[in-house]
């Protein structure tokens, strides 16, 4: 049997459950990633919904796990992956190393076992076999008179730590060498912290995703525009925009823009309010800072607490509970049935939950017209326990962020820990929020977990709000076939209606997508990524994608091979 050689054991014929087998000679083989299967992809196809979590290929030759980045499709079956005996090293990028036990210490508590010691045992586990490379630097993996392999990560601009892996197989005795490639999932251009992957010199050998090969991104750099105008517009029916979002990247992708939304309100408030005699100044740029300017305000009361946390500060990161907390509550909800006001800024001494008594419960986020978003006091609620430990983790990253990112916390902003970002933790607290915001007509962002609404506290938002139409369901991101995400995307424009949890749920919120946020590379970038090689690879096996994108793909390379009269094989053979 010649080698290498490639098998596949997930993300072959879909966009989940990336894992592939790369088999160095008879004796050593690499595994790229071990991810866990969503939507469609988790049944086995004549398996009668069988669960494919279990890890059915054997162990004795794997040297090395190499983890390409930290989604739960690429990274999820790890816990199985250990319960099968595996005992080799796991390697990743630096900031994948502080991503991964976060990610894991979560599948674990889904899968296995909500025991804090069995779980403190397990993470011990994980660490113990973590070895993070820099990008940039060669780790030699097998060294002997047979073979010599090497790998090599690369910034692939997916999200913080995520990495496209080289590796160098050099055959002493045979004379040969090969280099292949696995891109893992590939990052677009414009992306907030991260620098866009640059190709690799060369490969014999391209593993390459193909989610998007079927399509080209909307334009990413006026993307904030478009964010800023669909929230207006669905804030306009006077609820909540429910945002899915995955726990990592995209959540603080969607946080980064929203603070420079409301950053230049902020700055565009505060000039007019130095060009206009205060008594002037209409409602709608009412920023906080000019509500604390009033001298001639009365005290103001204090209201009951429901535990809702408010950000957490820069340099005062705690943990609590399952979830990261931090000062006393912003947006504080009452227990009956009126609705209390929205979040002031400290003043005088007093906490950010206290307002005047006779305002009304929209004046803070929209003019008296109710026709202009008062972006610097419209709530931004985060209600994931887990997107909270990982956005707590990204500023711990900052030497991993692009120069635009770090400038902005060097100016003295705080793109992931701004003022009107308010945190949930608990459970009950979670509760709370739902029912507040489904019994009122209080105009709020919502950024929940669970990116494709198969899970998560998003389901519970999308119970109690996909009925109204005073809300909006807003997607950033994929959305795998066999998802209620891909079900709501679809049909809800049609009013159609979405199975959640076995309960069938009428659609009538509003149903709103931005292409433009996606963190995977479109068609231009898949190709551009192939042929800005110096030397392209003869053989490309297109993985992680929908049979459309990955022929599509395929074909636009076939052309640019054509051109350049060099042959190519596109389609994985196992």
């Amino acid at each position: 049997m010649r080698y290498p050689r490639i098998q596949h054991h997930g993300a072959k014929d879909g966009v989940t459950g990336s894992c592939h087998q790369l088999y160095m000679n008879a004796s050593a083989s690499l595994l790229v990633d071990c991810g866990l299967f969503q939507g469609d992809d988790a049944s086995i196809p004549s398996g009668e919904g069988g669960s494919r979590l279990l890890i059915d290929f054997p162990l004795d030759t794997i040297k090395a796990l190499v983890v390409t980045h930290v989604h739960i499709d690429h990274v999820g079956r790890i816990p199985y992956l250990l319960a099968a005996g595996f005992e080799g090293p796991i390697l990743c990028s630096e900031a994948s190393a502080k991503l991964l036990p976060i990610v894991l210490e979560d599948a674990f508590k889904l899968s296995f076992s909500r025991d804090q010691q069995r779980i403190e045992r397990y993470i011990d586990i994980v660490e113990s076999r973590l070895v993070a490379l820099p990008y940039q630097h060669w780790f030699t993996l097998v060294d002997t008179d047979e073979l010599n392999a090497r790998i090599r990560l690369q910034r692939a601009g997916h999200i913080i730590g995520s990495a496209y892996v080289e590796i160098d197989l050099d055959y002493p005795q045979a004379g040969e060498s090969k280099r292949i490639v696995f891109s893992g999932d590939l990052g677009a251009p414009h992306a907030p912290f991260l620098m866009p992957p640059q190709p690799p010199e060369r490969a014999d050998i391209l593993v390459l995703e193909s989610t998007y090969g079927d399509r080209l991104h909307e334009d990413r750099q006026t993307r904030r525009q478009r964010l800023e105008a669909v929230i207006e517009q669905a804030l306009q029916d006077q609820g909540t925009v429910l945002i899915p979002a995955f726990s990592i990247g995209r959540t603080q992708e969607l946080l980064y823009e929203l603070e420079e939304i409301i950053h230049t309100r902020s700055v565009g408030a505060s000039s007019l309010a130095n060009l206009l005699p205060s008594e002037t100044v209409p409602a709608s740029v009412g920023a906080s800072s000019l509500a604390n300017s009033n001298s001639d305000r009365p005290p103001l009361p204090s209201e009951e607490r429901a535990g809702v946390r408010e950000t957490i500060p820069e340099n005062g990161i705690t943990s609590e509970s399952a979830g990261l907390r931090s000062k006393e509550t912003s947006l504080a909800i009452s227990s009956d049935a009126e609705q209390p006001p929205l979040p002031q800024r400290e003043r005088a001494g007093e906490r950010g939950q206290k307002t005047a008594q006779n305002e009304t419960p929209l004046a803070e986020s929209h003019s008296p017209d109710q026709s202009t978003t008062n972006w610097p006091k419209l709530p931004i609620i985060l209600d994931s326990p887990l997107a909270s430990r990982f956005t707590a983790a990204y500023r711990e990253l900052k030497p991993f962020w692009n120069q635009e990112a770090r400038d902005r916390v060097q100016s003295g902003r705080r793109p992931l820990a701004f003022e009107q970002l308010i945190t949930i933790d608990s459970h009950s607290d979670h509760q709370r929020i739902v029912n507040h915001l489904t019994q009122t007509a209080r105009p709020a962002i919502v950024i929940a977990g669970g990116g494709m609404c198969s899970g998560g506290r998003i389901v519970n938002y999308l119970k109690a709000m996909l009925g109204d139409k005073r809300h909006n369901v807003l997607f950033v991101g994929y959305q795998a076939k066999g998802t209620p995400g891909h079900a709501i995307q679809t049909y809800g424009p049609k009013g159609g209606y979405v199975n959640l949890d076995g309960e069938r749920f009428d659609i009538r919120a509003g149903i709103s997508s931005i292409g433009g946020y996606s963190a995977h590379a479109d068609q231009n970038g898949l190709v551009d990524f192939v042929t800005g090689m110096q030397q392209w690879p003869t053989e490309i096996r297109a993985v992680h994608g929908e049979q459309e994108a990955k022929q599509a793909l395929a074909d636009v390379l076939r052309v640019q091979y054509a051109a350049r009269e060099v042959s190519i094989q596109t389609e994985p053979t196992n």
